[in-house]
Protein backbone atom coordinates (compact mmCIF):
# COMPACT_ATOMS: atom_id res chain seq x y z
CA UNK A 1 0.00 0.00 0.00
CA UNK A 2 0.90 3.75 -0.69
CA UNK A 3 0.38 6.67 1.19
CA UNK A 4 1.02 9.94 0.56
CA UNK A 5 1.10 12.29 3.81
CA UNK A 6 0.83 16.08 4.19
CA UNK A 7 0.12 18.75 6.33
CA UNK A 8 -0.28 22.55 7.47
CA UNK A 9 2.15 22.36 10.77
CA UNK A 10 5.08 22.31 8.44
CA UNK A 11 6.91 19.34 7.95
CA UNK A 12 8.96 19.53 11.07
CA UNK A 13 5.83 18.70 12.86
CA UNK A 14 6.01 16.09 15.38
CA UNK A 15 2.34 14.88 14.59
CA UNK A 16 3.47 14.66 10.94
CA UNK A 17 6.87 12.39 11.96
CA UNK A 18 5.42 10.47 14.21
CA UNK A 19 2.40 9.45 11.97
CA UNK A 20 4.95 8.81 9.49
CA UNK A 21 6.93 6.74 12.00
CA UNK A 22 3.58 4.50 12.73
CA UNK A 23 2.33 4.19 9.00
CA UNK A 24 5.90 3.23 7.80
CA UNK A 25 5.01 -0.49 9.45
CA UNK A 26 2.28 -1.20 7.44
CA UNK A 27 2.78 1.04 4.14
CA UNK A 28 4.81 2.80 1.24
CA UNK A 29 5.03 6.47 2.61
CA UNK A 30 6.15 9.57 0.98
CA UNK A 31 5.80 13.10 3.08
CA UNK A 32 5.10 16.06 0.91
CA UNK A 33 4.70 18.93 3.05
CA UNK A 34 4.34 22.77 3.66
CA UNK A 35 8.32 23.97 4.82
CA UNK A 36 6.82 26.43 7.88
CA UNK A 37 2.97 26.64 9.73
CA UNK A 38 0.74 27.27 6.93
CA UNK A 39 -2.29 26.89 9.54
CA UNK A 40 -5.70 28.50 8.33
CA UNK A 41 -4.43 28.52 4.55
CA UNK A 42 -7.70 26.23 3.55
CA UNK A 43 -7.79 25.38 0.01
CA UNK A 44 -5.71 27.78 -1.70
CA UNK A 45 -3.19 27.15 -4.54
CA UNK A 46 -0.10 29.51 -5.11
CA UNK A 47 -0.64 30.61 -8.72
CA UNK A 48 1.14 33.52 -8.72
CA UNK A 49 5.05 32.20 -8.24
CA UNK A 50 6.88 29.28 -9.31
CA UNK A 51 7.09 26.76 -6.43
CA UNK A 52 10.49 24.76 -4.99
CA UNK A 53 10.34 21.30 -3.53
CA UNK A 54 13.14 20.58 -1.18
CA UNK A 55 14.06 17.02 0.47
CA UNK A 56 15.10 17.03 3.99
CA UNK A 57 17.69 14.35 5.39
CA UNK A 58 14.69 11.94 6.99
CA UNK A 59 13.20 11.76 3.09
CA UNK A 60 10.51 13.94 3.66
CA UNK A 61 10.01 16.57 0.34
CA UNK A 62 9.02 20.00 1.56
CA UNK A 63 7.45 22.71 -0.56
CA UNK A 64 7.52 26.68 0.04
CA UNK A 65 3.59 26.67 -0.57
CA UNK A 66 0.46 25.72 0.71
CA UNK A 67 -0.76 22.38 1.91
CA UNK A 68 -3.12 21.91 -1.15
CA UNK A 69 0.14 22.78 -2.80
CA UNK A 70 2.03 20.04 -1.22
CA UNK A 71 -0.80 17.56 -2.11
CA UNK A 72 -1.38 18.84 -6.00
CA UNK A 73 2.22 18.65 -6.57
CA UNK A 74 3.02 15.17 -5.42
CA UNK A 75 0.02 13.95 -7.36
CA UNK A 76 0.67 15.29 -10.78
CA UNK A 77 4.30 15.30 -11.24
CA UNK A 78 5.95 14.46 -8.44
CA UNK A 79 5.32 10.78 -6.91
CA UNK A 80 5.92 8.67 -9.97
CA UNK A 81 3.05 6.16 -8.70
CA UNK A 82 -1.02 6.90 -7.62
CA UNK A 83 -1.18 6.42 -3.87
CA UNK A 84 -3.69 4.35 -2.65
CA UNK A 85 -4.93 7.07 0.09
CA UNK A 86 -3.39 10.46 1.11
CA UNK A 87 -3.69 11.25 5.18
CA UNK A 88 -3.18 15.14 6.64
CA UNK A 89 -1.64 14.88 10.22
CA UNK A 90 -2.10 14.74 12.79
CA UNK A 91 -2.78 18.53 13.25
CA UNK A 92 -1.90 20.54 16.55
CA UNK A 93 -5.41 21.14 17.41
CA UNK A 94 -9.07 20.38 16.39
CA UNK A 95 -10.58 20.71 13.33
CA UNK A 96 -14.43 20.54 14.03
CA UNK A 97 -17.21 21.86 12.91
CA UNK A 98 -16.59 25.55 10.74
CA UNK A 99 -12.62 24.94 11.34
CA UNK A 100 -13.06 22.72 8.17
CA UNK A 101 -13.95 25.84 6.27
CA UNK A 102 -10.24 27.45 7.00
CA UNK A 103 -8.27 24.55 7.93
CA UNK A 104 -5.19 23.41 6.12
CA UNK A 105 -5.17 20.06 7.17
CA UNK A 106 -8.45 19.39 5.95
CA UNK A 107 -7.78 20.96 2.51
CA UNK A 108 -4.92 18.67 1.95
CA UNK A 109 -6.95 15.75 2.78
CA UNK A 110 -10.10 17.61 -0.05
CA UNK A 111 -7.18 17.40 -2.90
CA UNK A 112 -6.83 14.40 -2.80
CA UNK A 113 -10.10 13.90 -2.56
CA UNK A 114 -10.67 15.96 -5.01
CA UNK A 115 -8.17 13.69 -7.30
CA UNK A 116 -9.90 10.69 -6.69
CA UNK A 117 -8.36 9.32 -3.58
CA UNK A 118 -9.61 8.14 -0.59
CA UNK A 119 -8.51 10.73 2.22
CA UNK A 120 -8.10 11.24 5.70
CA UNK A 121 -7.54 14.69 7.98
CA UNK A 122 -6.34 13.64 11.04
CA UNK A 123 -6.50 16.32 14.21
CA UNK A 124 -5.61 16.41 17.84
CA UNK A 125 -9.03 17.78 20.56
CA UNK A 126 -6.62 20.50 22.01
CA UNK A 127 -3.16 22.82 21.23
CA UNK A 128 -0.06 21.54 22.26
CA UNK A 129 -1.56 17.80 23.03
CA UNK A 130 0.44 15.05 24.69
CA UNK A 131 -0.58 12.39 23.16
CA UNK A 132 -0.14 12.45 19.60
CA UNK A 133 0.67 8.74 19.84
CA UNK A 134 -2.97 7.64 20.56
CA UNK A 135 -4.12 9.26 16.75
CA UNK A 136 -1.10 7.66 15.14
CA UNK A 137 -2.08 4.19 16.64
CA UNK A 138 -6.01 5.15 15.82
CA UNK A 139 -5.26 6.20 12.47
CA UNK A 140 -2.92 2.85 11.78
CA UNK A 141 -6.14 0.81 12.55
CA UNK A 142 -8.88 3.01 10.67
CA UNK A 143 -5.94 1.98 7.14
CA UNK A 144 -5.81 -1.01 8.28
CA UNK A 145 -10.23 -1.31 8.13
CA UNK A 146 -10.72 0.67 5.42
CA UNK A 147 -8.27 -1.53 2.99
CA UNK A 148 -10.77 -4.34 3.94
CA UNK A 149 -13.72 -2.66 3.18
CA UNK A 150 -15.65 -2.51 0.06
CA UNK A 151 -16.58 1.74 -0.58
CA UNK A 152 -17.74 2.55 -4.27
CA UNK A 153 -16.26 5.34 -4.28
CA UNK A 154 -13.20 7.68 -2.17
CA UNK A 155 -14.30 9.15 1.02
CA UNK A 156 -13.05 11.73 3.04
CA UNK A 157 -12.81 11.84 6.53
CA UNK A 158 -12.47 14.36 9.31
CA UNK A 159 -11.39 12.69 12.50
CA UNK A 160 -10.71 14.52 15.13
CA UNK A 161 -8.57 12.84 18.18
CA UNK A 162 -9.20 12.91 22.50
CA UNK A 163 -5.88 14.17 23.97
CA UNK A 164 -5.84 11.18 26.11
CA UNK A 165 -4.03 7.95 26.73
CA UNK A 166 -5.02 5.59 23.72
CA UNK A 167 -6.39 3.05 26.55
CA UNK A 168 -8.55 6.03 27.84
CA UNK A 169 -10.47 6.46 23.97
CA UNK A 170 -13.84 5.11 24.38
CA UNK A 171 -14.68 4.12 20.94
CA UNK A 172 -15.05 5.82 18.06
CA UNK A 173 -18.34 7.43 16.34
CA UNK A 174 -19.18 8.64 13.15
CA UNK A 175 -20.64 11.98 13.15
CA UNK A 176 -21.65 15.62 11.33
CA UNK A 177 -19.67 18.54 11.70
CA UNK A 178 -21.21 21.13 14.59
CA UNK A 179 -21.22 24.42 14.24
CA UNK A 180 -19.26 27.46 16.28
CA UNK A 181 -20.57 30.80 17.69
CA UNK A 182 -19.08 33.40 15.78
CA UNK A 183 -15.18 34.28 16.39
CA UNK A 184 -13.61 36.49 19.20
CA UNK A 185 -12.94 40.51 18.41
CA UNK A 186 -9.85 40.64 16.72
CA UNK A 187 -6.46 41.73 18.79
CA UNK A 188 -5.58 45.23 18.34
CA UNK A 189 -1.77 45.72 19.07
CA UNK A 190 0.49 48.89 18.54
CA UNK A 191 3.66 47.68 17.70
CA UNK A 192 6.85 50.24 19.33
CA UNK A 193 6.59 52.24 15.76
CA UNK A 194 3.45 53.12 16.86
CA UNK A 195 1.59 51.12 13.73
CA UNK A 196 -1.83 49.54 14.99
CA UNK A 197 -1.83 45.73 13.94
CA UNK A 198 -4.51 43.03 14.47
CA UNK A 199 -4.21 39.30 15.41
CA UNK A 200 -7.22 37.30 14.43
CA UNK A 201 -9.62 36.11 17.39
CA UNK A 202 -9.68 32.61 18.85
CA UNK A 203 -12.44 30.35 17.26
CA UNK A 204 -15.80 30.91 18.97
CA UNK A 205 -16.82 27.85 21.52
CA UNK A 206 -19.15 25.44 20.03
CA UNK A 207 -22.92 26.52 19.44
CA UNK A 208 -24.64 23.25 17.50
CA UNK A 209 -22.52 20.44 19.74
CA UNK A 210 -25.02 18.05 20.67
CA UNK A 211 -25.37 14.24 20.24
CA UNK A 212 -24.43 13.34 17.18
CA UNK A 213 -21.86 16.65 16.37
CA UNK A 214 -17.72 16.01 16.02
CA UNK A 215 -18.00 18.14 19.29
CA UNK A 216 -19.83 15.95 21.38
CA UNK A 217 -18.08 13.12 20.29
CA UNK A 218 -14.70 14.35 21.66
CA UNK A 219 -15.77 15.29 24.56
CA UNK A 220 -17.48 12.62 25.50
CA UNK A 221 -14.29 10.38 24.69
CA UNK A 222 -14.51 9.13 21.55
CA UNK A 223 -12.64 9.71 18.15
CA UNK A 224 -14.95 11.49 16.26
CA UNK A 225 -15.16 10.72 12.15
CA UNK A 226 -17.51 12.76 9.84
CA UNK A 227 -17.48 12.01 6.47
CA UNK A 228 -17.72 15.08 4.24
CA UNK A 229 -17.93 16.65 1.07
CA UNK A 230 -16.93 19.52 -1.40
CA UNK A 231 -20.43 20.24 -3.32
CA UNK A 232 -20.66 23.70 -2.05
CA UNK A 233 -24.62 24.27 -3.44
CA UNK A 234 -27.96 24.83 -1.72
CA UNK A 235 -29.73 22.08 -3.10
CA UNK A 236 -32.97 23.00 -0.81
CA UNK A 237 -32.79 26.67 -2.32
CA UNK A 238 -32.27 26.09 -6.35
CA UNK A 239 -36.36 26.24 -6.64
CA UNK A 240 -36.94 29.22 -5.04
CA UNK A 241 -34.19 30.70 -6.43
CA UNK A 242 -35.77 30.12 -10.08
CA UNK A 243 -39.17 31.48 -8.72
CA UNK A 244 -37.06 34.57 -7.77
CA UNK A 245 -35.45 34.82 -11.12
CA UNK A 246 -38.80 34.40 -13.50
CA UNK A 247 -40.42 36.76 -11.31
CA UNK A 248 -41.66 40.51 -12.00
CA UNK A 249 -39.89 42.82 -10.19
Amino acid sequence: MRILLSNDDGYLAPGLNLLASHLSKIADITVVAPERNRSGASNSLTLDRPLSVKQAANGFFYVNGTPTDCVHIALTGLMQEMPDMVISGINDGANMGDDTIYSGTVAAATEGYLLGIPSFAVSMSQHQPTHFETAARIIVDLVKQYNHSEFTEPTLLNINVPDVPFEEIKGRQITRLGKRHKAEPVIQLQTPRGETVYWVGAAGQPNDGGEGTDFHAVAQGYVSISPIQVDLTKHSQIAAMQQWLQSKS
